[in-house]
């Protein structure tokens, strides 16, 4: 069941090439509809996700903007397509969400920036191109911003990716072969070891998202692992009740087998932030 990871750099192609994959490999791609799902979770608007996204966000909005909740939705959407397989997935942070998963490769798309705008202005139908190049480079800040944030990387580091692509150089159907070339070769063998990793990385994402979904424990910040349906939960909380609070909701995930607690309590409140005392 192929996993797929693409970048989405504005004018770099990346969509031509995940669309041709997925018809060429039958499979799903996953992309524009994530932000619908995250809209629905987080009850606000699928054009506020965009915008929080897409860095067009206004001052207040991104000063509201739950962004550790965008981050945890994302991550459960992204793995829990992962681990159902057969897709092709680009944008969402997925080449680092997924970057340690032995069958599923890494990709970054690139191309030169003025080829970039050249793009745009025949997208937007428009002569203007410094209007082209500030939402280039605007589109680039954000996608650069978000992957530095979320996962303390630099976005355009090639030591992130199983391979860089740059479509000035390469057609869209020498950037498919190439992927499916590597998808053939043993170094990304899909085994029931990679298969059981994904599927556990998936349960922790839907365990983690529960935890933020529940009003007794969105402040719960904790290591979770989980491994054939059963969880371990790693990490200090505010109080007992709040650990026991934890343990309940994630008990009640499905797919969860069994959750083994580690969590401890810290004696003095005083060390929490005034919100969780």
């Amino acid at each position: 069941m192929p996993v797929i990871a693409l970048t989405q750099g504005m004018g770099s192609l990346a969509q031509d090439i995940a669309e041709q994959l997925a018809d060429e490999l039958k499979l799903s791609t996953l992309q524009h509809e994530v932000a619908e799902r995250v809209a629905d979770k987080m009850h606000v608007s699928k054009s506020l996700i965009n915008r929080l996204r897409g860095g067009k966000a206004g001052l207040i909005e991104g000063l509201r903007a739950d962004r550790h909740a965008l981050a945890v939705y994302t991550a459960e959407e992204v793995l829990d397509a992962a681990a159902n397989g057969n897709v092709v997935i680009r944008g969402w942070g997925a080449t680092q969400l997924l970057r340690t998963v032995p069958h599923v490769p890494c990709i970054r798309v690139m191309r030169p920036f003025e080829r970039r705008v050249d793009w745009l202005m025949k997208e937007l139908g428009t002569e203007d191109r410094g209007l082209a190049e500030a939402e280039v480079r605007r589109s680039d800040h954000a996608n650069a911003s978000r992957m530095n944030d979320q996962f303390g990387v630099h976005w355009g580091d090639p030591a992130l990716y199983d391979m860089v692509l740059n479509t000035e150089r390469l057609s869209v159907q020498t950037c498919v072969e190439q992927i499916k070339a590597l998808l053939e070769r043993p170094e990304f063998a899909e085994t029931e070891a990679s298969r059981g990793l994904l599927r556990g990385m998936a349960l922790g994402a839907h365990v983690r998202a529960a935890l933020n979904a529940s009003a007794q424990t969105r402040a719960v910040d904790v290591a979770i692992e989980c491994r054939d349906g059963r969880v371990v939960l790693r990490g200090i909380v505010a109080d007992d009740a709040e650990k026991a609070a934890a343990v309940q909701v994630a008990s009640s995930v499905a797919g969860v087998l069994s959750v083994d607690s580690q969590l401890g309590a810290i004696s003095d409140a005083r060390h929490f932030p005034t919100h969780r005392r």
